[in-house]
């Protein structure tokens, strides 16, 4: 019986362990979005950026938490620059402007909360 380590489960169940960085993978030139939750009261959503990939300026009516887990980003929140790398989060409030760019590529999961 072999064991092909390489190989990479992607798939996330309840009560199971799951390496989050699995469950999304970089494309060359491209953003990559995972939803992994979505309820009534919020989302959680992994993404994978390529290097010089970005998310234009926009606002949410919600508050979203970011979570870089590796890589490193500039987000920026009502005009104000932010370089986040692996390890770190930030707060995006509701309604204020935002905008994220991969200063290298990067992982990051998104937690959305409605109210």
């Amino acid at each position: 019986m072999s064991n092909d380590s390489t190989k990479k489960d992607t798939t996330f169940k309840a009560a199971q362990v799951t390496p989050v960085n699995t469950l999304v993978d970089y494309q060359p030139g491209s953003i990559v979005s995972r939803e992994i939750i979505k309820k009534t009261t919020g989302r959680v959503v992994l993404f994978a950026f390529d290097q010089d990939e970005g998310l234009s300026e926009h606002t949410s009516p919600y508050d979203a938490l970011v979570q870089i887990l590796e890589g490193e980003a500039e987000i920026t929140i009502a005009g104000q620059p932010h370089r986040l790398r692996g390890g770190e989060l930030i707060l995006m409030p509701a309604n204020q402007p935002h905008a994220l760019k991969a200063l290298q590529r990067f992982k990051m999961i998104l937690t959305l909360i409605r109210e």
